[in-house]
């Protein structure tokens, strides 16, 4: 079960790729990495705080090069959560040198490039996720956030304090 939630983490934190070998597994005896596990579940949970410590220390043993991969992206998502996109950017670099075509990379390093107000690389990146999955899900998200920042919706409220006349 722990290796499914880390599949639909990565999915869901835009991070990383859950191969399709992991789900025709015709037997489950838990996750290589019981810390990255536990991280992904941490975060999932949106406590980024323990997702970000438990995936560093689950980096520390030994892990195949997907669930690094995975945990590195893991650990961009978690460091937006956390509003340190700086350490975000470092991870998910990490993340997209070991794998160009990692979109979930792309994608959390373009919310943290919109942290940081770097809105033309977060608007390459974006276009970057477009060639590789133009139908995900959270790309409209992250478009969003970055059309937000470059045009921002504008209120048009007019309040008319006039006092009317009373009426007899």
């Amino acid at each position: 079960m722990r290796t499914r939630r880390y599949c639909i983490l990565t999915w869901l934190l835009l991070a990383g790729t859950c191969g399709v070998a992991a789900e025709e597994s015709k037997t489950v005896v838990g996750p290589s990495n019981a810390m990255l596990a536990d991280g992904a579940d941490a975060l999932m949970a949106r406590d980024a705080e323990r997702g970000v410590s438990l995936t560093l220390r689950g980096l520390s043993f030994p892990t195949n090069k997907r669930d690094e991969r995975s945990a590195w992206a893991n650990l961009c998502a978690g460091y937006v959560m956390l509003e340190n996109p700086r350490e975000a950017v470092s991870w998910c670099d990490k993340a997209i040198e070991a794998d160009p075509d990692h979109w979930r990379a792309y994608n959390n390093r373009a919310i943290a490039y919109i942290q940081l107000g770097r809105l033309e690389e977060a608007a390459a990146d974006i276009e970057r996720v477009e060639s590789l999955r133009p139908n995900a899900g959270t790309l409209k998200t992250v478009k969003a956030m970055l059309l937000h920042e470059t045009d921002p919706v504008q209120p048009t409220v007019t309040i008319d304090d006039r006092r009317q006349k009373p009426t007899h």
